[in-house]
């Protein structure tokens, strides 16, 4: 093993060790499920922005996203400015309505409860139904977590993709297993500020590097007319189509529907704070998506002028970092790309872990004590872990793909849902578990038809999923609306809050 490694084995260990450590001391705060879960809704606002934020962008935003543009050009960074519009629409009008309205509703701690609380389901269908479609998506976002370990460690260390794929999920399950929902968001801030600070360093020294932004355009400009395909990387619109522009903006639409985001909202310390937190969660976001569209940009007037094999497209913020940084900064740098994917890994097993113990355990099973439900939950994360890990497996799959299926099946599934949930007071349970069906099973099959039969018409799934899912939660609760004095009573409440004013009845 050359210094090199050493330096970097080194940092990637230190990051690894200080993961533990902050699992191991929130594991300190953790004494029922509601801790386990939702931190006890003690979470300051810059906390949960940041939380947010790394839990959000995961693998995909160092490797999915910087590959992507690489090989495409700016026409994929749609992708990015959906996303930014998305984060702050749901900062803006959900957050706040959220937070109020699942303390309002019986102190709702998970999506799938809030639901049942909101309509007061007695049937039970919108939780264990809502419960399923978590664990079925999260299991491939998960998994889509631990394909991007693998590729990381084969690529940064040499080692093979099983074994960097196994110690990544190793490493994210131990601190999530003990530190519950609070080591997930403490770690998740650590981690967002690496990558924050990675994702300015890395296209920053590429430039300084080349000697100049116009170096880096000259060289791009060189690659474009070496390709003869007509490819124009530097353009928002070159090669562009409505299809494929609309597809990538409506990556934003996901975000009302993520329960790994959303849940975050819910643990804020007052509806008030959602303010705050929203202009500390979007800066961020901006300045990442940014930093993750530049790296490819850089990258590839850096290669051009470097004449380097790149294997992969997705590896370029990589392999740019190895080359540009002593090794033991180079280490730390790419630990930021173990702090993105272990981030949303962490996040999205505590919610799949939610949704077997709060949400479909307590259904059918006997009541436990608070100690037994917070023993169950991290039981939960556990099989979901080894459920999401066999699927990683195959080496082959695409970071992009895994999570552009998952995150299509929350937005159209729980998008529409949460919005009439927390806008509309004739919205009802039918309606809701329509709407959830619906969007589900649209981006399902949608998703798996492939391209030659919609024959240039390869329309992103979250988009016909969310907009039926929206139209028949409508029209299904115009149906079946009946007048419930109790819940339009809360509904008005949560709505009373949010606005800033104080409850009109003790919580």
């Amino acid at each position: 093993m050359d210094q090199d490694q050493i330096f970097k084995i080194i940092a990637v260990g230190l990051y690894f060790a200080a993961m533990l450590g902050i699992g191991l001391w929130a594991s300190r705060k953790n004494n029922d499920l509601d801790d386990y879960m939702l931190a006890g809704r003690r979470m300051s606002p810059g906390v949960a922005a940041l939380s947010a934020g790394a839990s959000d962008m995961s693998g995909w935003l160092l490797m999915g996203l910087p590959g992507a543009v690489y090989a495409a050009g700016l026409v994929e960074a749609w992708i990015a400015i959906g996303l930014t519009v998305g984060a702050w629409l749901n900062w803006k009008f959900v957050a706040p309505r959220l937070r109020s309205y699942t303390e309002v509703s019986n102190n709702s701690i998970t999506v799938p409860s809030f639901l049942e609380n909101r309509f007061c389901d007695r049937t039970r269908l919108l939780r264990i139904v809502s419960g399923l479609i978590i664990l079925a998506f999260f299991t491939f976002y998960v998994s889509s977590g631990m394909v991007a370990g693998g590729k990381f460690f084969e690529s940064s260390f040499g080692s093979t993709y099983l074994f960097g794929m196994l110690l990544v999920a190793a490493i994210t399950v131990a601190y999530t297993l003990f530190g519950g929902f609070l080591g997930a968001s403490l770690t998740d801030v650590v981690q967002g500020l690496m990558m924050l600070l990675a994702l300015i360093a890395v296209p920053v020294a590429t430039i300084v590097t080349m000697g100049g932004w116009d170096a880096i355009v000259d060289s791009v400009r060189a690659v474009d007319a070496a390709s003869g395909e007509g490819v124009d990387h530097l353009s928002l619109f070159a090669n562009a189509t409505w299809i494929g522009t609309i597809s990538a903006l409506a990556w934003g639409l996901g975000y009302f529907g993520q329960p790994h985001i959303i849940v975050r909202f819910m643990a804020l310390r007052s509806a008030k704070e959602a303010a705050v937190g929203r202009r500390i969660g979007v800066a961020w976001m901006a300045i990442c998506a940014l930093g993750a569209v530049m790296t490819a940009v850089v990258g590839l007037a850096y290669f051009q002028a470097n004449p380097t094999t790149l294997d992969d497209p997705e590896t370029v913020f990589l392999v740019l970092s190895q080359v540009l940084f002593h090794p033991l900064v180079a280490g730390f740098v790419l630990a930021a790309v173990l702090a993105a994917i272990m981030s949303t890994v962490s996040s999205q097993l505590i919610v799949c872990s939610s949704a077997l113990v709060e949400d479909l355990y307590k259904i059918f099973g006997k009541e436990a004590t608070p100690q037994r439900q917070m023993w169950m939950g991290r039981a939960g994360v556990l099989v979901v872990a080894v459920i999401a890990g066999l699927l990683a497996l195959d080496p082959e799959s695409s970071v992009l793909e895994l999570v552009g299926f998952a995150w299509a099946g929350f937005g159209a599934a729980f998008g529409p849902v949460i919005l009439l949930a927390l806008f509309w007071k004739r919205f009802t349970a039918m309606g809701a578990l329509a709407s959830m069906l619906v969007g589900a099973v649209v981006v399902a099959i949608w998703g798996n038809v492939s391209d030659e039969v919609w024959e240039g018409f390869a329309l992103y799934e979250i988009v016909p999923g969310f907009l039926l899912a929206l139209i028949v939660g409508v029209l299904v609760s115009l149906v079946t609306f009946k007048h419930q004095p109790g819940v339009e009573a809360e509904f008005d409440e949560a709505a009373s809050i949010a606005a800033g004013n104080e409850p009109t009845r003790a919580v």
